[in-house]
């Protein structure tokens, strides 16, 4: 599956951008994919008491949506056509499904970026395994001519103020390490580095190896046995089986 998605976003990005963006968009994935593969994970405890809303400027505004039916149409058709349409349309039918929350916020009624909350259980074998009262933030975006202007903290932090209303207890994020962006987000947000990661799912079973800041060395391997939530469980402090690897 990740293998088919790599390659529809390459083929979608050929049809938008052309051959020559295409073989430079291809080799920067490769770079990455050999030198920059961590992830950094992030969390954050939500308060017991729902947190007074940040105050936003006049010309913001946060939406929540519980269903796709919700979105409208022209938002729908913003999100969908940034990337790839079918893949999009796809994710969205998923996570609403698996009862995700879509967070919009908008500037003078124009969608200017997104993000996806799921409480209790993550939409793919994530780093570690979350209780019902853990939130997953996955797939924030913030459409070009909207950036650089810390809307994507005002979203994260409008979202934390309403979590423990749903009895959220932690959230949790992730950032590829060379997403100076996504990485620059969660720390505004107050999000903590819980560590640097890679994961693979064989069988059922997800195989996570947490390392160091530096390039080598110090690194673990984590295997978790399950990768899917126990109902009724709170994450407070994850429990693993951990490996030194040599």
């Amino acid at each position: 599956m990740i293998f088919y998605t790599s390659i529809s976003r390459l083929a979608d990005y050929y049809r938008r951008n052309g051959f020559r963006a295409t073989i430079r968009r291809a080799g920067l994935a490769m770079r990455r994919a050999l030198f920059s593969s961590r992830m950094v994970i992030f969390y954050r405890d939500i308060p017991a008491q729902s947190s007074p809303k940040p105050e936003l400027l006049n010309s913001l505004r946060v939406e929540r949506k519980r269903s796709e039916a919700e979105i409208g149409s022209q938002d729908l058709q913003e999100i969908t056509s940034f990337w790839n349409p079918k893949l999009a349309q796809r994710n969205i039918k998923e996570r609403f499904g698996l009862g995700a929350s879509l967070w919009m916020i908008k500037v003078e009624d124009h969608l200017a970026g997104y993000g996806w909350t799921l409480q209790g259980r993550t939409v793919e074998p994530h780093y570690i395994p979350l209780g019902q009262g853990d939130v997953q933030f996955l797939d924030f975006h913030l459409f070009p001519k909207y950036r650089g202007r810390a809307m994507d903290w005002f979203l994260m932090d409008h979202i934390l103020s309403q979590l423990a209303a749903d009895g959220g207890t932690r959230a949790y994020g992730e950032a590829a390490e060379w997403n100076q962006a996504s990485l620059s987000s969660f720390a505004m947000a107050s999000f903590r580095r819980l560590g640097l990661a890679r994961k693979v799912t064989i069988l059922g079973r997800t195989i996570v190896w947490w390392t160091s800041d530096e390039p080598a060395g110090n690194t673990q391997k984590v295997v978790t046995q399950s990768t899917v939530p126990q109902k009724g469980k709170h994450s407070a402090t994850p429990i693993f089986e951990r490996k030194e690897s040599h």
